[in-house]
């Protein structure tokens, strides 16, 4: 290899059960089933953190969720905190990004009329944006405008369904394929591409689907019968799932269809067996147009040259319910709304005998940053918290000392769009929640409210509480004291690997 270029793929909202290797073979993603027969799969792979802004935040430090602590969108991300862009920018490369990263900056390190705080995120310091969507879609608008696409005057109907009555549909939208969203931002992509020359490049390519609106342009609204989608994964009625958990029986009766579908009213709960196949059928036919396109960023590196020198790596930041225990987006404790796809394509020579394979090992977002360096040959910084996964792409198999189990957290304090802190009479800094999740138990702890235990083998869908359960107590105290040794071993450790001595400034190294 004479250079070296990093693909990094960030798509939002794509549930880890939805590729066709691992299990979800209804869905249309040639693209992708190319990607991960020349690459490595990760089926057991994490989010630390949901909703955008924390997920994104721990992709792209390296850092659990209580590390970094952007624990919902629109809350800063403390400036002390490294990030990719900026470990990059000190081995000589300029981190391009399409996309976006939901990130509000450090207040101390601006002033409080700092147009940022007024919108849900920007760019994280360190990447240069060559196609930014955040905050406000400006370049994504002038596209259209300039190639004679007419956008309403509310910005936002341009996703709207061209027919169909309200709620979930598999009708058309009403912008064309070819100036969707998924479509500008693989302009934008390639436009950079074009422009690199022979010079190695890092290019962080974001997609904003499948997140909502639950909305596909022609041909895509039509790739999936609503009839052949999957049923979902809940209880016989949204009373008996509420009665789980207070926080369960928050979102079960807050959620509304209308931040999903153009005109859905009522509950999310509330949603039929043939409803919730209808969204999914949209929400499948939005994967298959970022898989089209991806065609096309992967077609020009063939052409250009450059696909046996690129490391491609596909990921997401969060999950999405999709009308699993009678829930929509990414809330609570759920696995739909923390597991998601990782893929790993190393062109080396050396990682050609793992082609194809799928790593059942637990891995986690925090893992991605110190592959994509490892890759580079540059030093990977103590306080970052994820390991390389380099192990599992060139020899197969992972150090002998590779985590068993996963960890994720999810921050339940009010935002603008959802009030459970208040419903549930709890402090801010009280309204969360941490997982610790192995192949056979998943124990759920929150700071103020009663705890979660989970048999997976007797009850892969997660609905039987047992941490009351007599017979289950002595596990119920074992994976609480495995969620203390985990906050205790990964407290933030910046400096606490140096030391003054008689010699002076000493470094250890974990």
């Amino acid at each position: 290899m004479t250079r070296r270029n990093v693909l990094l793929i960030v798509v939002d909202q794509w549930r880890g059960d939805m590729l066709p290797c691992l299990g979800a073979d209804f869905l249309k993603l040639p693209n992708i089933e190319r990607l991960c027969r020349e690459g490595v799969t990760f089926r057991n792979h994490y989010t630390q953190a949901a909703p955008c802004g924390p997920a994104r935040a721990s992709l792209l430090t390296g850092l659990y969720q209580m590390n970094h602590r952007a624990v919902q969108n629109t809350i800063p991300l403390d400036a002390r905190h490294d990030n990719l862009g900026k470990m990059l920018r000190r081995i000589g490369y300029d981190p391009a990004l399409v996309g976006y990263t939901t990130t509000t900056p450090d207040p101390r390190a601006t002033t409080s009329d700092d147009p940022r705080f007024k919108v849900l995120g920007d760019v994280m310091e360190g990447f240069r944006p060559v196609g930014a969507f955040e905050p406000y879609m400006e370049a994504y608008f002038a596209w259209l405008l300039a190639n004679g696409v007419d956008v309403p005057a509310q910005r936002a109907d341009i996703w709207l369904p061209k027919e169909g009555a309200p709620g979930p549909t598999t009708a058309a939208a009403r912008v064309p394929a070819e100036f969707s969203d998924t479509a500008w931002f693989t302009e934008r992509a390639l436009t950079y591409l074009r422009g690199r020359g022979s010079n190695p490049w890092f290019l962080h390519l974001g997609y904003y689907r499948p997140h909502p609106p639950f909305v596909a342009p022609h041909p895509f609204n039509r790739l999936y019968d609503p009839a052949a989608m999957p049923a979902p994964v809940r209880a016989a009625s949204p009373q008996e799932e509420a009665q789980q958990h207070p926080l369960l029986d928050f979102y079960v009766n807050d959620i509304q269809q209308s931040s999903f579908f153009h005109g859905g009213s009522g509950l999310g709960s509330a949603m039929t067996d043939a409803e919730v196949r209808q969204m999914r059928a949209a929400y499948c036919g939005l994967m298959s147009e970022i898989d089209h396109h991806l065609g096309r960023v992967f077609a020009y590196l063939q052409e250009s040259g450059q696909w046996d020198d690129t490391l491609i790596v596909l990921t997401c930041d969060h999950g999405e319910q999709l009308g699993d225990h009678h829930l929509l987006g990414k809330v609570g404790y759920f696995d739909q709304s923390f597991h998601i796809p990782m893929i790993v394509r190393d062109p080396r020579p050396q990682a050609a005998t793992t082609r194809g394979s799928i790593v059942n090992h637990f891995t986690e977002t925090i893992d991605t940053l110190p592959t994509i360096l490892d890759w580079l040959d540059a030093e990977i910084p103590p306080q970052v918290d994820g390991c390389s996964l380099l192990p599992f792409v060139v020899d197969g198999v992972p150090p002998g000392d590779w985590r068993t189990e996963v960890h994720y957290e999810y921050d339940f304090r009010d935002v603008y769009y959802s009030k459970a802190e208040s419903a549930l009479g709890l402090h801010m800094d009280r309204a969360s929640l941490a997982v610790v999740q192995d192949e056979r138990y998943k124990y759920v702890h929150f700071a103020a409210l009663p705890p979660l235990f989970f048999d997976l083998r007797q009850d892969p869908g997660q609905f039987m509480n047992r941490a009351e359960d007599p017979g289950y107590a002595s596990l119920v105290r074992t994976y609480s004291q495995k969620m203390l040794d985990w906050r205790l071993s990964f407290a933030e450790r910046t400096l606490t690997g140096y030391r003054a001595s008689p010699e002076g400034l000493q470094s250890r190294r974990g």
